[in-house]
């Protein structure tokens, strides 16, 4: 990756921590490296407020450059940065959400002189607004993902189980170039590549905290997919995450075993409205707990306010920040105040479950413009009948 991008990032990140007067950060998380770096490693980013970043790595072994220092154990960092010329912080941030509790304290105690505060939260807020490289990398995800999706027809066949179809699905992504991987921020999260629900198995309450459930294949991941035959009138959703590139673009699209009920129709074409009526408020400045209400007022008068992100257990959300993972800021949720800026990208993802046919509604990828939002997945939107 280019070097001035990836300063651009680091000096994202170094405003927010002049501002709260941290002299400096030590960056270990697989996540975070890619932001400031440009590629996972097993070491350390040494991240100083007023001097070049510095790499102290333990593998792999053939990275070499300046600011590039090899290192065995995190205990060598003071001595290396002395000899760097550079002073140890009064002030240090350590990724103080996302690093082992073990390795959390192991860091500190390298700096007992140094006051140690979670930088996380800094790190996430530098993320949540995109640079124009990272914009691009969502573009062409959105393509990719696109043309995955549109190839989903040709590989159903009657008899299916939702397992079958969507081990396809999966390897049409892969052959597009998804990296499979799926990356959330919060150790309780987990998911494969993403999911495929049909019929009522789309009612059904998961533990982790995404839009649906299902009740997946086995205990130990109780989410999506359940192995029950495909179904005539069954609605079934895919959701499979758009990693082409790292970044993680979100989409979902509905598909039909024959023909739905009426109601189907309906449900669907809500959702579609409610996300016409929610981009066109979206702009910047707009607050994320106002988009999710104006979602909230239109279900409700069209008589599908109790299927609304679920029946049963409902998400507490119908949209999400997406980046280098699922689940980045903002949040378009209740008593969300976050307002909206150029640069942002989210996902929009109304969605209706009726008992008896399955999941309906729409999902997509946006990114804030100076003047509204761009769409980063243009696929069409209507049911597709299989």
């Amino acid at each position: 990756m280019l070097q001035p991008e990836l300063k651009l990032r680091r000096d994202k990140i170094r405003v927010l921590m002049a501002q709260q007067e941290i002299d400096a950060a030590l960056i270990a998380c697989n996540v975070n490296l890619i932001y400031t770096y440009g590629r996972v490693v097993s070491g350390y980013l040494y991240l100083p407020l007023n001097a070049p970043a510095r790499l102290f790595i333990k593998r792999p072994n053939n990275i070499e450059g300046e600011h590039i220092h090899p290192i065995r154990k995190p205990e060598q960092l003071p001595e290396l940065l002395k000899e760097c010329g550079l002073p140890l912080p009064t002030k240090l941030m350590l990724e103080g959400d996302e690093l082992p509790y073990t390795e959390y304290t192991r860091l500190a105690a390298c700096f007992p002189e140094a006051t140690v505060v979670n930088g996380t939260p800094l790190i996430r807020k530098a993320r949540s607004v995109k640079t124009g490289i990272e914009l691009e990398m969502f573009r062409r995800s959105g393509a990719a993902h696109t043309k995955a999706y549109e190839q989903i027809p040709t590989v159903y066949q009657p008899g299916m189980t939702d397992r079958q179809l969507s081990i396809e699905i999966e390897r049409l992504m892969r052959l597009e170039g998804c990296l499979g991987i799926f990356r959330t921020f919060g150790q309780s999260m987990e998911i494969f590549m993403g999911s495929l629900l049909a019929g009522d198995n789309a009612t059904a309450p998961a533990p982790y905290d995404f839009a649906l459930g299902g009740e997946g294949l086995d205990p130990s991941l109780p989410i999506g997919a359940n192995g029950a035959l495909l179904q005539p009138g069954q609605s079934l959703m895919v959701d499979m995450g758009g990693n082409f590139n790292g970044y993680m673009g979100d989409m979902s699209r509905v598909f039909s075993i024959g023909k739905l009920p009426e109601k189907a129709y309906a449900a669907h074409q809500t959702c579609l409205e409610i996300q016409e009526a929610v981009i066109e408020k979206a702009k910047p400045g707009a607050v994320c707990e106002d988009l999710y209400n104006t979602a909230i007022d239109l279900v409700t008068k069209a008589g599908f306010a109790d299927y609304f992100m679920g029946a049963g257990q409902k998400a507490k959300f119908i949209g999400h920040g997406i980046g280098l993972e699922i689940n980045e800021a903002p949040v378009l949720a209740p008593r969300m105040k976050q307002e909206l800026e150029p640069g942002m990208v989210f996902a929009l993802e109304p969605k209706i479950v009726l008992p008896g046919v399955g999941p309906l509604g729409i999902e997509n990828s946006w990114a804030v413009t100076a003047e509204g939002v761009e769409k980063l997945t243009l696929c069409k939107e209507e049911i597709v009948e299989l």
